[in-house]
């Protein structure tokens, strides 16, 4: 794939960038940090060559200075919020960053509860993590937040939420996702630190929108893409353009809160460090893009599948009409059809001309293979065997499972499982491949193509299955179907 992104100039820009803000206060500066730590696949979608894990790489070359703070919210709690990406609720998920974190080699330092008013919940999920040897603190509801500052920035406001210790200088606020109540945790942390005599500092660490890139950019074009259900808006940076004279972009929720942060900002501190929402915030990304045309492209691809998914997920009933509408509108802003995702018209090519589903692939060179629905196979399935071969060099006539092998796993299935769908999924078909691939060589030879599939662009005519749609997510493919279930039956 083409590279758009130098991911090693970034590490070591953002992480001197950091140490930089550092030494503007008293050595101590409170780094709210958004998006996925792990795992920011977009970010690596939109700009090739960014490692998903670029962000905590950064982390860990500041390790002997940085210490983790995760918060998460007691209405969360309260509620089981999960975490659609993993499947998890937000309180599992404090204990799994908290062990990814530790295995790198990352100090986490406390858990924060934020927003609590007496949840029976949150005060069980306290007591288990104080069990495992976990410091955790409370903040509280503040009435009128975040309107009403002199309450907020009193006694009676930060001051009568827990003080968090903290014992160096960079201290990394994060969260199991949004609204958990990240930036009220900085602030209430800034006015304790005045109260001890110190001045600590507030930066904001976001990726996306890229600020030093052009309004209307695929890149940030995307990220509004991509936050669709949120309402997240792009625009110029008001504040800045009038302090400075510059053009930067930023987001319509922090264009808002910039007139309450810096009134906070000015009566805890006498007056604001920053002059914009822009100033707050620390990201280097937009000065290691290498290739713009690149990331023009991938991010134009991007809201292609943002649209897809967003179709997918309104007819599963977990969007509104208007995600669509507004990816709809990004998309002629951007100049780009579905179309112009290669893939889709070759699928429901195929669809039309056999009357069944049908799934297409394009392979890192370009290329692009089709898949049917057979009596044994379904199109991913077929899919997946069909791009195996070619990437293996092997003959499309050539079975590298024995059909003989497959009437098994049917007969399982259906006999014995009480699947009404006889023909193999993509994991069944791995499975199945991988048995082959013992005494067959073209088998192994297919199978060891597997890593290769990754980065690769999927489109099928019919929505998937949640196995069908989790090997791929497996396999790193890039997936994306048709807004159209596969049965006309009402339960999916």
């Amino acid at each position: 794939m083409k590279i758009g992104f130098d991911n090693d100039a970034y590490l070591k820009m953002q992480s001197e960038h950091i140490k930089e803000r550092i030494s503007h206060f008293d050595n101590k500066l409170y780094l709210e940090f958004g998006g996925k730590l792990f795992d920011d696949y977009h970010a690596s979608r939109v700009l090739p060559g960014f490692a998903p894990d670029s962000k905590l790489r950064m982390l860990m070359q500041l390790a002997d200075q940085a210490e983790i703070v995760i918060v998460i919210s007691a209405s969360d709690i309260e509620k089981n919020k999960v975490r659609s990406d993993l499947g998890i609720t937000y309180d599992e998920d404090v204990l799994r960053l908290m062990d990814l974190f530790r295995s790198k080699g990352l100090y986490v330092g406390s858990v924060v509860i934020t927003q609590y008013s007496g949840q029976y919940s949150a005060d069980i999920f306290r007591e288990k993590l104080t069990r495992l040897g976990i410091r955790v603190y409370t903040h509280y509801v503040i009435e009128g937040y975040p309107s009403n500052i002199p309450l907020i920035v009193s006694d009676e406001g930060y001051g009568k939420n827990d003080y968090i210790e903290t014992s160096r200088p960079l201290v990394v606020i994060t969260a199991p996702g949004p609204g958990s109540g990240k930036m009220a945790t900085c602030l209430s942390q800034l006015y304790h630190e005045h109260k001890r005599g110190i001045r600590a500092g507030y930066a904001k660490f976001e990726t996306f929108p890229i600020w030093n890139l052009p309004l209307k950019h695929p890149v940030n074009l995307a990220y509004e893409a991509a936050t669709a259900d949120l309402n997240d808006v792009n625009m110029i940076d008001p504040f800045h353009l009038e302090a400075y004279g510059v053009a930067t972009v930023n987001y319509n929720r922090d264009v808002e809160i910039f007139p309450v942060l810096n009134a906070i900002f000015e009566r805890i501190f006498k007056e604001s460090p920053y002059k914009s929402p822009t100033d707050m915030g620390v990201n280097m990304a937009g000065n290691c893009i290498i290739d713009d045309e690149v990331c023009k492209e991938a991010s134009r691809q991007e809201i292609i599948r943002r649209y897809y998914n967003t179709r997918n997920d309104f007819l599963e009933g977990n969007v509104a009409q208007d995600c669509i509408y507004k990816i709809e509108l990004l998309m002629k802003q951007a100049g780009i059809t579905k179309e112009d995702r290669l893939v889709v018209p070759a699928a429901l090519k195929l669809a039309e001309e056999t009357g069944t589903p049908a799934a297409a692939i394009q392979l890192e060179d370009g290329s692009i293979i089709t898949g049917k629905t057979s009596d044994l196979l379904g199109a991913s399935a077929g899919l997946l065997l069909n791009a195996l071969k070619e990437l293996a060099g092997i003959a499309h006539e050539i079975h590298v499972i024995s059909p003989s092998a497959i009437q098994p796993i049917q007969d399982l299935k259906t006999a014995y499982l009480g699947s009404h769908n006889p023909r193999l999924h993509t994991d069944e078909v791995l499975i199945a491949l991988s048995i082959s691939a013992a005494t067959s060589a073209d088998a192994k030879k297919a199978m060891e193509q597997l890593p290769k599939l990754r980065g690769c662009e999927v489109h099928t005519s019919v929505m998937l299955s949640d196995v069908d749609r989790k090997t791929f997510k497996k396999l790193g493919v890039n997936l994306t179907c048709e807004p159209k279930y596969e049965s006309s039956n009402l339960y999916h």
